[in-house]
C-alpha cells in the first residue's frame, strides 16, 4: 500500500505533529532542529525512512511469548536486512539499545511510533471516488497510520450527496475550502491523470502540505508541499524483470542439467 509515504510526511512536519508527551530530544541524543522541524544529525536519507515503519510493523508482529529485548540480527533475519544497515537505522531514531542484551521491544516501539508520529491523527481527505477511491475509504487500518480521511471529493453527481463508510461524498468545487476550513493537512489522488494536477492544485490552495497520488502522471507543486506518487507501472516493472529472469535462470539451469546427462550417458554407453 506504500505506507512509507507516511514516514516522509511525519518526517517532513515532524515538529508540529510531534506528541507533547514525550519530547524525543530529550532522550534521543542524535536529533536536533533545523528549519522549525526535528532532524536526525546527517539528516535521514529516504531509505531510512522507507524501512522505519517497515520495523515498526515488524515488531508489533512479533509473538505475544517473544523475549522481551531482540537484538539487530534478529531483525534483520526476520526482514531480510543487513545487520549493520538495521543497527543505522534504528541508532538514528532511538537510543534504547544495549550491548549484549539488545534492544527492548516495547521501547523500540514506542520510539519508532513516537518519531513516526503515528499517535497523532491528521485529518486527510481524498479525491476520485472510483474503484481504488472506494477501496480506500473502506479501509480501516489508516488509523494505525495516524490517518483519518473525513470526506471524499468526486464530479459524479450520482456520488455527491451520498456517504461511504461514514464519509460524505461532495463536489470536487468545494475541495480548497473545504480543505481550509477542516484544517486538512493531507491528500489522497485516486483520480485519473487528465484531473491530477487541477486537483493537485486544489489541494495546495486549500492548505494541503502532503499530497499521496495513485495517478500516473507527474505532479508539479509549490514548495513545502511533498507529493509522492506510487508507480504501479514501477513495482510491477521489478516484478515483471525478477520473473524474467528467474525464468532465465531456471532454463539455463535445465539445459545444463541434460547436457550433463547426455555426457554421462555417453560415456556409459562408450
Amino acid at each position: 500500500m506504500g505506507f512509507v509515504f507516511f514516514a516522509f510526511y511525519r518526517y517532513l512536519f515532524i515538529d508540529k505533529t510531534r506528541p507533547k508527551w514525550m519530547p524525543a530530544s530529550e532522550r534521543i541524543g542524535n536529533l536536533r532542529k533545523e528549519g522549525g522541524m526535528l532532524m536526525a544529525s546527517g539528516n535521514i536519507s529516504r531509505l531510512t525512512l522507507q524501512r522505519l515503519p517497515t520495523y515498526l510493523s515488524y515488531l508489533r508482529n512479533l509473538p505475544e511469548d517473544s523475549p522481551p529485548n531482540i537484538s539487530a540480527a534478529a531483525i534483520a533475519a526476520g526482514l531480510g536486512l543487513g545487520e549493520v544497515q538495521v543497527r543505522k537505522d534504528i541508532a538514528s531514531v532511538s537510543n534504547v539499545g544495549k550491548p549484549k542484551t539488545g534492544y527492548p521491544v516495547s521501547a523500540l516501539i514506542q520510539d519508532l511510533e513516537h518519531f513516526l508520529g503515528y499517535g497523532v491523527c491528521n485529518r486527510a481527505v481524498l479525491v476520485g471516488v472510483g474503484n481504488l477511491g472506494l477501496a480506500l475509504l473502506s479501509y480501516s487500518g489508516f488509523a494505525e497510520y495516524g490517518l483519518h480521511i473525513i470526506a471524499a471529493f468526486d464530479v459524479n453527481h450520482a456520488l455527491i450527496g451520498s456517504r461511504i463508510n461514514q464519509k460524505p461524498v461532495l463536489p470536487v468545487e468545494q475541495l480548497s475550502s473545504f480543505c481550509r476550513e477542516s484544517g486538512v493537512q493531507l491528500g489522497i489522488l485516486t483520480v485519473p491523470a487528465c484531473a491530477a494536477q487541477s486537483c493537485c492544485n486544489a489541494l495546495a490552495q486549500g492548505g494541503v502540505r502532503a499530497v499521496w497520488s495513485f495517478a500516473p502522471v507527474h505532479l508539479q507543486a509549490p514548495p513545502g508541499v511533498l507529493v509522492q506518487r506510487e508507480n504501479m507501472a514501477s513495482s510491477l516493472a521489478l516484478l515483471s524483470y525478477h520473473l524474467k529472469t528467474q525464468s532465465g535462470s531456471l532454463k539455463e539451469s535445465e539445459t545444463n542439467s541434460l547436457a550433463a546427462e547426455k555426457k554421462i550417458g555417453g560415456k556409459s554407453n562408450g
